[in-house]
């Protein structure tokens, strides 16, 4: 393990060639994530397979010199993240979940204003999981964060959009769900014939669109 210093991650080895780099919370291991994408890019990372994010991770894999890599890691700050990059992916939605009126009573507004509210915010993908394609979206305000539902449901149709705290998410293919569901969408989120199979990637901005 290797101690941080103030605003830097922690690192702890996993294995012979990979490294998991801990930070505080969602917010700074998006912007680890940023940070190390933009250093690979910029030929200033040694090269590694894979950098893959969690919600307060971030593990790079194939690393040839873990401990060198850790000690370089940890000796820099991290860069706050900026909403700056490409344009945003905007997801067509209805908003008409059969859990739009009780998350419309949780934020206390009428049930016709989530929709408003909710396409007002942009989002993006902080990491992946669940299911494949499946994104945990940020940027939901606080005030507006929302529990998951007592007992999950057995099916929720592929498209779905949901809401579990500070999480926003589309349902990429049907499956088993405990998330307040509030709309859908028509985008196909998974398809393994496309290259990329996931419309949604770490670090991918998105905007909702209300449609009729």
């Amino acid at each position: 393990m290797t101690t941080p210093g103030p605003g830097r991650p922690r690192a702890l080895p996993v294995g012979r060639d990979a490294l998991l780099l801990e930070v505080g919370g969602p917010e700074e291991a998006q912007a680890l994530h940023a940070e190390l994408l933009r250093r690979r890019t910029a030929g200033d990372l040694p090269p590694v397979r894979e950098i893959v994010p969690a919600a307060r991770t971030v593990l790079l894999d194939g690393v040839a010199d873990p401990r060198a890599l850790a000690a370089d890691l940890t000796r820099r700050a991290v860069p706050p993240l900026t909403t700056e990059g490409s344009a945003p992916v905007v997801l067509p939605v209805h908003y008409d979940g059969p859990d739009l009126a009780e998350v419309a009573a949780l934020w206390g507004v009428a049930e016709d204003a989530v929709a408003r509210i909710h396409s007002g915010c942009e989002f993006r993908v902080a990491f992946c999981g669940f299911s494949p394609g499946f994104g945990y979206l940020t940027g939901l305000p606080e005030r507006l964060h929302v529990p998951r539902r007592a007992t999950p449901r057995t099916a929720v149709p592929a498209g779905s959009l949901a809401l579990a705290g500070p999480y926003t998410g589309v349902y990429p293919s049907a499956s088993p769900g405990g998330w307040q569901l509030i709309g859908r969408t028509d985008t196909v989120l998974w398809d393994p014939d496309r290259e990329p199979a996931a419309l949604l990637s770490p670090g991918t901005r998105v905007r909702f669109e209300a449609c009729p």
